[in-house]
């Protein structure tokens, strides 16, 4: 048996400053691991809960309570425990707090455990990857990268909140990953000349925040910058989208604010309609809200045999909302976010009954993320088809490009493309 020896916990800070949990497990067997836990901007309502102290600390960001939580209430149930199959450290960590989303513990404080204890269970097969899938080659998912960042990522400069360049062309990670970074250096580029200035800074995920005339106005700008990298809209990378349509739905309808228009949800999917007859979109995620149910229904039939319709917050990587969806039809790809649901075995289940009704995969990190790079490893593990990180700048972001790469470099691996599969 290899049992749960120590655990620690302690407050740290994410890529935006703010105040997350952080957790190192110990076994018998001397394997240690980190893990931090991740924060999103652009919450849904449906996910698990983060505990956060309240006062003036952190202006009441600070995550003491949830680090007392663990000290004095997880650690004592879990030394002891045999960790060599994390699921049951999960199990055991949703018997300790039965409450909505984690209210209770707080959802931080549990997933940090949760993360820590399978990468210290990974240190035996060689890392989290290999502990998760043991035999064969590895899957090394499509990466979807972030070059325009608006909404909750760069201050509301446009509505939609990402528009990100997917490099389905390529035949490896390496060059995946280079022709991503070679598109964000362009629109950088194209941006400076038409006179944004503040295309030398970044946004939360590291993508470009500009105040452009249009949310119209992103989507021609990645084209733009695709075709000036000397690749070929549609052929070697395309777009994908991320409205986060939770985050301007307000009274039932959708406020496009920079652009001064206000849209219900038939307008919104012809909008979006308008811009796949446009442009090279291969994915949309979160078109309508998170409690649109109806409007989902309605992009699913009159959208869903062009594009991948990705819930994110729709979904908050719940397995029973998955479950809504497919026997909905309401949506045909899953974004799965680990802290949205408080342990990796949570998060998993998810992802495979997403799977199991042959929707898409996309594991994505979180605009408040750490420089640990775990998420490439529980997407690889998990053979998941895509991966959402940010763009190629912030070292939070190329700390996980970066793990790509030396798996690629280091394991038998093999590469999630082409894709998407052809839709038409």
């Amino acid at each position: 048996m290899t049992a749960i020896q120590t655990i620690a916990a302690w407050e740290a800070l994410d890529s935006r400053g703010t105040p997350t949990v952080a957790v190192a497990v110990t076994l018998s067997d001397g394997s240690r691991a980190t893990a931090l836990a991740p924060s999103g901007a652009s919450a849904g309502s449906h996910e698990a809960r983060e505990l956060r102290d309240g006062g003036t600390r952190y202006r009441g960001a600070g995550v003491r309570r949830a680090v007392a939580n663990i000290t004095e209430r997880i650690a004592p149930s879990l030394i002891g425990r045999d960790a060599g199959d994390p699921t049951d450290i999960d199990a055991a960590l949703e018997g300790l707090d039965r409450s909505a989303g984690f209210s209770e513990l707080g959802g931080n404080a549990v997933l940090a455990v949760s993360l820590a204890t399978w990468r210290a269970a990974g240190r035996q097969h060689g890392s989290l990857a290999r502990l998760l899938q043991p035999i064969g080659p590895l899957l090394l998912p499509m990466p979807m990268v972030n070059v325009v960042s608006g909404g909750a990522h760069a201050g509301r400069l446009i509505d939609i909140q990402d528009v990100l360049v997917v490099p389905h062309g390529a035949s490896d990670a390496t060059t995946a990953i280079e022709w991503a970074a070679r598109v964000r250096q362009e629109a950088a580029s194209i941006a400076v000349e038409a006179g944004y200035g503040e295309a030398v800074l970044v946004a939360d995920e590291g993508g470009l925040g500009l105040p452009l005339s249009s949310n119209r106005a992103a989507l021609r700008l990645v084209v733009d910058a695709i075709e000036r990298a000397g690749l070929e809209p549609g052929r070697d990378a395309s777009l994908a989208l991320d409205l986060a349509a939770t985050e301007f739905w307000h009274d039932g309808v959708y406020d496009l604010a920079s652009e001064g228009r206000q849209l219900d949800s038939a307008a919104l999917i012809e909008e979006v309609a308008g811009w796949l007859d446009e442009f090279p979109v291969v994915s949309v995620e979160d078109i309508l809200a998170e409690d649109d149910w109806s409007g989902w229904v309605r992009a699913t039939r009159e959208l869903g045999d062009r594009v991948r319709l990705v819930g994110d917050d729709l979904f908050v990587t719940n397995r029973d909302r998955v479950d809504r969806g497919i026997a909905e039809d309401a949506a045909n790809a899953v974004l799965v976010k680990v802290n949205q649901r408080g342990t990796v075995s949570g998060a998993f289940a998810a992802l495979e009954r997403a799977r199991s009704a042959g929707w898409e995969t996309i594991v994505s990190a979180r605009s408040g993320d750490t420089e640990q790079s775990w998420l490439v490893d529980l997407a690889v593990g998990w053979s998941a088809g895509q991966i959402k990180v940010g763009s190629t700048h912030r070292s939070e972001r190329t700390a996980k490009w970066n793990r790509m790469l030396e798996l690629e470099a280091t394991e038998k691996t093999v590469f999630a493309g082409p894709w998407p599969r052809t839709l038409r």
